[in-house]
């Protein structure tokens, strides 16, 4: 979950647009803001709803609470440019990489050794079409109805997700512009909050419903793999078509508001549950975030 729903396809190609576009600022506050809101609305969300246990190795959860640390020495030069583009992916790639080389290393059942596994395993073996009762929970599959059984299909229609995803961004980036223009909006301002919000959604289903079914472990490796790639991976890839001043107001209120949220939920990932409580926190300070920036800083979390 932290590789594969942690690498934001989405946010990545909405990021180039907008950045190829000129509207480079509106990127930046989009990959901050998201990385706040995973926090302060995603895993709050889920937290209140439902609360659930964490089990992570100490490692994981250090790599994710110092995360947005890796953005100061960048934000202490004022520009981002190509190099630090490159080096903010590098660290994306190794880290991801380093999950995955950690994950093949620990003594711990994955799906194919659950219950659930072992009995679609066997049902393959035996060359039998039925599935499990909690596969055909799945909307999708009641919706496909027997063409779900054909792993082609399924490839297909991520093809054309990913497809739509694309077209989906450039009218994102043509109408982000209008509405930029025609309201007199701060990129930064309309970047943190109107697509932070728009690209969130998907975040708090992948989120949520893992939580939701028994599976907080893929809820949670979703938030540490959003929270990081957004503050290394999609910051880093803007700065392949473009360069940013950074405003002074990242380094004394916006960044420490992001390592301050991101520290306590590792802080919460630590002690092994998430309470109800912990959510409301979240939430709140989320919340705290946006009425303070609005209010003294007029928006904004990246960008001048």
């Amino acid at each position: 979950a932290i590789v594969f729903t942690g690498f934001e396809f989405d946010d990545t190609i909405l990021a180039l647009v907008l950045s190829g576009g000129g509207l480079e600022e509106a990127a930046l506050g989009t990959a901050l803001g998201t990385g706040l809101a995973i926090i302060g609305i995603t895993l709050a969300v889920a937290a209140i709803i439902k609360p659930f246990p964490v089990d992570l190795p100490n490692d994981y959860i250090a790599i994710f609470g110092l995360a947005p640390l890796i953005l100061v020495p960048f934000v202490l030069l004022g520009t981002l440019t190509f190099v630090h583009g490159v080096v903010l992916t590098s660290f994306f790639v190794f880290a991801f990489a380093y999950f995955i080389v950690r994950e093949r290393q620990r003594d711990i059942p994955v799906f194919r050794n659950t219950e659930l596994g072992q009995e679609l395993e066997d049902l393959r073996t035996d060359g039998g079409m039925a599935r499990p009762s909690s596969v055909e929970e799945i909307p999708e599959d009641r919706i496909l109805g027997d063409l779900a059984n054909s792993g082609l299909v399924w490839v297909g229609l991520s093809i054309v997700a990913l497809a739509g995803i694309v077209f989906a961004a450039m009218l994102l980036e043509g109408g982000s512009e209008v509405v930029i223009e025609g309201f007199g909006i701060e990129e930064t301002v309309f970047g943190a909050t109107f697509l932070t919000l728009i690209l969130t959604f998907e975040d708090i289903m992948l989120t949520i419903e893992p939580v939701r079914r028994g599976f907080p472990e893929i809820g949670v490796g979703n938030v540490i793999g959003s929270v990081l790639f957004s503050v290394t991976g999609n910051i880093g890839v803007i700065m392949f078509l473009s360069e940013v001043n950074i405003s002074s107001s990242v380094l004394t209120f916006h960044l420490p508001a992001m390592i301050v949220v991101t520290a306590l939920a590792a802080y919460f990932f630590y002690q092994g549950e998430m309470k109800r409580w912990h959510g409301y926190l979240l939430g709140g300070l989320y919340v705290a975030y946006w009425v303070i920036a609005l209010v003294v800083f007029s928006g904004v979390p990246i960008g001048e």
